[in-house]
């Protein structure tokens, strides 16, 4: 009990003094809970959809997929077996859906009206089973194919009303309608936009055909179970549909949208682990300077009586109040990041009602947990050290004397495990295979990390020397007082140091890659892309006819290449064996437009009838040779014998690994119905002609808002936005730890200034101005701050290097280090440094002289 009493009063008495690390806690456990707490939530919004929207049972045609739609095809099912299934024993009612998920919806401007979220833009039919999800609120119901009805969301976002016109876009063509109703969700909408029409319009225009049907939605009678229900269909109907009940539907829908969700779950939980990280090093330095200005108290407690394990338990308690109290409020903030993130992407177009808001019972008590535990481990060295301190030691000496013994022990380990991970990073760099890189490359990641932290004390010795000539010598004598007091006690700095290190490699390494992905994809386009254009539509949506005779219409052409999708066909090796490839069917100028280089052959060859193209790697696999004949089975159509045109090369990154062949030979084989859409087309312009071919590209396409025209310059900016814009993610999310790193040196300052009280007061007292001990503080605190980043810029270069060289094997080969990035970073941590010192810089000079030299 006096124990915990003394760990009350101390805990009270030094309150201030723990903040920061309270806060760090806090922030850790924030993002946790926040995390878990945003996926709960999204996860019951869609789970209540999906229940909300199944029917009892449902029959849609097997083996259809999303790639179905983004390929072009459309699977269906007739409309005679409407009548059959009314007819199944255990069946209330049958009501036939016809959807499409692969449409796109334009205003009267040509803009489309899909969701900014990337949700997809559903057009389907209006039906009673619609009535569970959506009601009518304004207008009425599609009567003719004129006649369409939106969401309310959709009209609210895209300002629409009723009377505005509206082109749709779907596989079969396109057409025009006006808007004469609009449908309110009566559950949560989580961005989809919706378009609706009568079936008869739905059957033509989204499915291709009149009384065909994209699934059937069956009500089973009372006293029948679902399951009871799919028995009796799949006994009438056989296995030539998929059948099934609304939980195994609903199961299937949550989990297409879970398997994203848990990837952002887990990727968000690993920046978090990074902050705990970080957090840990702000702790046990809190605690260890805490120790240490308690030197003299503690020797005292053990004079009296006080045992090790008193001294010890009591630090303990310390660190578990900071723990609980840290993790009870992160808990809270946590729920309030949360529903920040709602709203964020609320904005975006992923409407996130806070009435779903899902705390489970495990989410607080896990954030609880990693809290407390997190602390009272970061905290056990401190109270190891405390207890060590024997009664008379402390009586004489104001501090802890540090141990050399143990400082020789911790270089050597470091060294050791540095010396470790420096040779796993060099056998990935020298891998010849990625995958067995990549083990390396981890391996590597984590012991120069441990490393550098472990040796980090000795390093801080030598790196802050050398940046101390360079950066505090110029500022004279307070320069050298500020490397001094930096010195001071390596292992502090060393541990500060090391937790804006940790962040830092992390930007330093993916900056490298980033920059060298960027600088790979365009060295490949130059090398590889003959194209001048290159025509693809975003969101998954495929090439339609309509899309591809108006890139026909543009002016100023030379040809145009077309690029299929053939998936799943089944190739039989001249040994016998069969193997499941996809196959790239193409135009034969294709070869001109992607510049594959061949190691045997001729490309343009593969073009010809009945031949192909097969990758270096397949055909050192299978023993292939050019001449061969492979048997390729299409997936839906015939077996064709196709003779190895040629081998290409895998020393590339575009269309690696593609089997090739003509277009033609595919229409061969496979029903014209049944071929894919395009998933590219490339157009070369006139000599002399490509600004006009561009302009005339635009104007023809402008129609097709899901469609982008870009030139080489077009798509290089656009890889560059694109890798950085994750990139930006990723600091965005590595900010966390970089904040929580920031507040430990703003808590090492704090504390060292609380710690030399009575030195400040003596130097005040010599003649030292307010001034000049600001200016000390704020240069100590650069130096520190620069020590942490020249380490993880250093660390996270040398990942950045070693993973690039694996990207290498994948066809990324040009190494690009963003000096500009890796400059600014480094200047900024001086400011970061220079801003963390301000209020402790302050406090120090605002001392009252006396009162500080009388301080014990």
């Amino acid at each position: 009990m006096t124990v915990l009493k003394t760990s009350l009063r101390n805990f009270v008495a030094h309150k201030g003094r723990m903040a920061l690390s309270a806060i760090a806690v806090l922030l850790s456990v924030a993002f946790v809970c926040g995390t878990l707490v945003f996926t709960d939530t999204t996860n019951a919004t869609f789970d209540k959809l999906f229940a909300s929207t199944a029917s009892d049972v449902t029959v849609s045609p097997k083996g259809a997929s999303d790639n179905d739609t983004r390929q072009g095809r459309i699977r269906s099912l007739p409309g005679s077996e409407l009548a059959r299934l009314k007819q199944v024993d255990g069946v209330k009612s049958v009501i036939g859906d016809a959807t499409s998920q692969s449409i796109t919806a334009a205003d009267r401007n040509d803009n489309s009206i899909g969701s900014d979220s990337g949700a997809p833009t559903i057009g389907t039919n209006w039906d009673p089973t619609e009535t569970r999800s959506v009601q009518v609120t304004s207008g009425h119901a599609p009567r003719g194919p004129t006649e369409v009805m939106v969401d309310a969301d959709t009209a609210k976002n895209k300002k629409l009303k009723l009377g505005d016109e509206m082109r749709i876009i779907a596989i079969p063509g396109e057409f025009r309608a006006k808007i004469v109703g609009i449908a309110t969700f009566q559950v949560t909408n989580p961005g989809a936009t919706l378009v609706f029409m009568d079936t008869d319009t739905a059957q033509r225009k989204l499915l291709g055909a009149p009384g065909v049907y994209s699934s059937y939605q069956l009500t089973a009678q009372p006293g029948v179970s679902h399951e009871q229900l799919k028995k009796s269909v799949v006994a009438d109907l056989g296995t030539a549909v998929k059948v099934q009940t609304k939980a195994e539907s609903s199961k299937e829908a949550e989990d297409g949208i879970g398997s994203f969700l848990d990837v952002m779950k887990y990727a968000m939980l690993g920046f978090a682990g990074i902050a705990v990280l970080v957090g840990i090093f702000l702790i046990v330095n809190t605690f260890s300077m805490l120790v240490a200005q308690r030197t003299r108290e503690i020797g005292l407690m053990r004079a009296i009586g006080s045992s090790r394990k008193q001294i010890n338990r009591s630090v303990l308690i310390e660190a578990l109040l900071l723990g609980i109290v840290g993790s009870i409020l992160g808990v809270l903030g946590g729920v309030g990041l949360a529903v920040g993130l709602m709203k964020i992407m609320g904005s975006a177009g992923l409407h996130l009602s806070t009435d779903q808001l899902t705390v489970k019972p495990t989410t607080p008590i896990i954030g609880i947990g990693i809290g407390v535990i997190v602390t009272v481990i970061a905290a056990y060295i401190p109270a190891r050290r405390a207890g060590k301190i024997s009664p008379m030691a402390a009586l004489r000496d104001a501090g802890t004397p540090a141990d050399s013994r143990a400082g020789w022990i911790r270089g050597v380990i470091g060294t050791l495990l540095t010396a470790g991970g420096a040779a796993s990073l060099v056998v990935a760099g020298n891998a010849d295979k990625a995958v067995d890189g990549s083990m390396f490359l981890g391996v590597g990641v984590v012991l120069t990390l441990i490393g550098f932290i472990v040796i980090g004390p000795l390093l801080a010795g030598l790196v802050v020397r050398a940046l101390a000539t360079v950066v505090l010598r110029i500022f004279g004598p307070v320069g050298r007082l500020a490397e001094r007091n930096a010195l001071r006690n390596p292992r502090r700095t060393g541990a500060t140091g090391a937790a804006l290190m940790i962040g830092l490699a992390l930007v330093a390494c993916l900056s490298v890659v980033g920059s060298s992905m960027v600088a790979s994809a365009t060295d490949e386009l130059d090398k590889s892309v003959g194209a001048d254009f290159i025509i693809q539509s975003d969101m998954g949506q495929p090439i339609t006819e309509g899309i591809e005779k108006s890139v026909r219409q543009a002016k100023g052409l030379k040809h145009i290449s077309e690029a299929k999708n053939i998936d799943g066909a089944k190739v039989t090796l001249p040994d016998g064996k069969t193997v499941t490839k996809d196959l790239s069917a193409a135009s034969p100028t294709y070869a001109e437009d992607l510049r594959t280089p061949v190691v045997e052959g001729d490309l343009a060859a593969a073009y010809g009838k009945d031949a192909m193209s097969v990758p270096e790697g397949f055909a050192k696999d299978h023993k292939v040779k050019k001449g061969d004949t492979l048997t390729v089975a299409f997936k839906e159509g015939r077996t064709a014998k196709l003779t190895v045109a040629a081998i290409t090369s895998d020393d590339v990154s575009l269309d690696k690994g593609a089997l090739y062949l003509n277009i033609a030979t595919v229409e061969n084989y496979v029903p014209a119905k049944l071929i894919p859409a395009d998933v590219m087309i490339l157009a070369q312009a006139k000599d002399g002609q490509e600004d006009a071919a561009y302009a005339s590209l635009k104007a023809q396409l402008h129609h097709y808002p899901s469609v982008k025209v870009r030139d080489q310059t077009d798509y290089k900016q656009e890889v560059k936005d694109q890798v950085g814009q994750l990139l930006n993610l990723v600091y965005g999310l590595l900010a966390l730890a970089i904040i929580v790193a920031v507040l430990g040196v703003v808590n090492t300052l704090a504390l060292s200034v609380v710690e030399r009280t009575r030195e400040i007061g003596l130097m005040r007292a010599i003649g030292l101005s307010r001034r000049q001990m600001r200016r000390m503080i704020r240069l100590e605190s650069v130096v520190i701050a620069l020590f942490g980043a020249l380490l993880g810029l250093g660390l996270g270069m040398g990942w950045g290097t070693t993973a690039q060289k694996l990207l290498a094997l994948e066809g990324l080969k040009t190494l690009e280090i963003p000096w500009p990035t890796i400059i600014t970073v480094f200047i900024g941590s001086a400011v970061v440094g220079l801003i963390a010192a301000l209020v402790p810089a302050f406090r120090a000079a605002r001392m009252n002289v006396l009162n500080a030299i009388a301080t014990e």
